[in-house]
Order: C-alpha cells, then sequence, then structure tokens
C-alpha cells in the first residue's frame, strides 16, 4: 500500500506541502503535486496514479468538479475530493461526478491517512498476510492474533493495530518513541509517552506468551521498540 502512486491537486502551496510531508512521514514516498487542472492533466497523460486528491476549487477554467468528469472519462482510479466546502450539496456532487470519499478542510492528518488507506484497499484488494511471531500469528486483514492453546483469536484494538502496522512495516529495525507516538495520534504528542507504554503493555499481552520476558515487542532503552518477525506469510 505504502507503494502507491498518489497525485494531489490542489491550488495551496501551504497545503500540498503538508500534505505530502504527512505520506512521507507515513512512508509514502511515491507522492506528486499539481497546483491547477492542467497541470493535473499533464501528469495524467503521462501516467495515471493509483489514487487521485483533488480539490474542488481550482484556479483557471475547470475546477475540480471538471477535473473529476475529466478522469472519470477514461479511469476509475480512486479519487478523494478535499475542499474547504463543508456543503451537503458539494459533497452529493461530487459522489454524482464519481467521487470514492470526500474530506473537508482543515483535516487531522490521521484522518487523511485512513481514508486513503480505506479507498486503497477498497480498490487493490490485497491477498490476507499475517506475520508470524514467536509466539503468535498476527491476521492483518483482520487485526486478530492468534495463539497456540487459544481456541479464539484476540482482537487488537485501533490503536494496537496501527502500533502493530508501524513495527511490522519496519520489522528488525527500531521504531522511535516518537514515530509511534505519531502513528496513533498525529503530529502533536508531545506527553503521549506513558499512554504509549500502556498501549505497548497491552499489545505485549496479546503478541507474548510471557510479556514480562518478551521475545517479539522489545524494548530498546532510551529509544523506542523493535519487533522481531519470524515471516510473512498468506493467511489461511
Amino acid at each position: 500500500m505504502k507503494q502507491a502512486s498518489i497525485l494531489v491537486v490542489d491550488d495551496e502551496a501551504a497545503i500540498l506541502e503538508m500534505i505530502r510531508t504527512i505520506f512521507a512521514q507515513a512512508g509514502y514516498r511515491n507522492v506528486s503535486t499539481a497546483a491547477d487542472a492542467a497541470g493535473a492533466l499533464g501528469i495524467l497523460r503521462r501516467k495515471m496514479p493509483d489514487l487521485l486528491i483533488l480539490d474542488v476549487m481550482l484556479p483557471g477554467e475547470m475546477d475540480g468538479f471538471g477535473l473529476l468528469r475529466a478522469v472519470r472519462a477514461v479511469s476509475r482510479v480512486p479519487v478523494l475530493m478535499l475542499t474547504a466546502r463543508g456543503e451537503a450539496a458539494d459533497r452529493v456532487a461530487g459522489f454524482e461526478q464519481g467521487a470514492d470519499d470526500y474530506l473537508v478542510k482543515p483535516f487531522l492528518p490521521q484522518e487523511l491517512l485512513l481514508r486513503v488507506q480505506a479507498i486503497l484497499r477498497r480498490a487493490y484488494p490485497e491477498q490476507n498476510r499475517c506475520v508470524r511471531l514467536a509466539d503468535a500469528v498476527v491476521d492483518l486483514d483482520r487485526a486478530e492474533v492468534r495463539r497456540p492453546g487459544r481456541a479464539e483469536p484476540i482482537q487488537l484494538t485501533a490503536k494496537e493495530y496501527a502500533l502493530f502496522c508501524k513495527l511490522a512495516e519496519n520489522a528488525g529495525r527500531i521504531v522511535t518513541i516518537g514515530a509511534l507516538c505519531q502513528t496513533v495520534c498525529g503530529e502533536i504528542w508531545q506527553g503521549y509517552e506513558n499512554t504509549l507504554m500502556t498501549h505497548i503493555r497491552h499489545l505485549r499481552e496479546k503478541l507474548e506468551a510471557d510479556p514480562s520476558a518478551p521475545r517479539s515487542l522489545l524494548t530498546v532503552r532510551g529509544l523506542g521498540y523493535r519487533l522481531i518477525v519470524e515471516r510473512e506469510e498468506d493467511a489461511p
């Protein structure tokens, strides 16, 4: 999913830079930007992205709805409409013309990322993957942990799932406390460190046979945490 190509079209340079930063910090590396419909069409003619994030209010002769219609004439690429407007009529118009979702400015970075992830999962479904640890198997599609000797899977909470995915994406490497805090609460994460420790403790209780002597979710004192993965595999 992090390899998906994304085109962001907005006439505000600050918004473009903010979105580019949000995606870069989340691990997305293939993000292009355009400030108007003409620039976007030039990029789209060369290569259609996996996702288009499109502002309704664009300068020039073609606004965001016009660009959406032009895209829908040739492609079913998923489109997230992004606008300062909050009127229901605008949302209805976007959906009627083929938008996949609608996000109103201002928005939280985590909200943008969750919307994008949901759209990409729907548009490009992946085969279920499982992450095998020393004492458990985590089903990423179902957000469930299977442990030997337990008949029923253990459900991960939303924050536990976000933390596990961040650690799994960086398996074997140290993920800093700041990066993990940012994963679950966005840019303003200072002061969240103690709460993070609580989430990590609960996650260990679900992943480890002996949470007091973990074999998979390890603490790197003073820096952060590291997840030791045996392998990733297709879900049964």
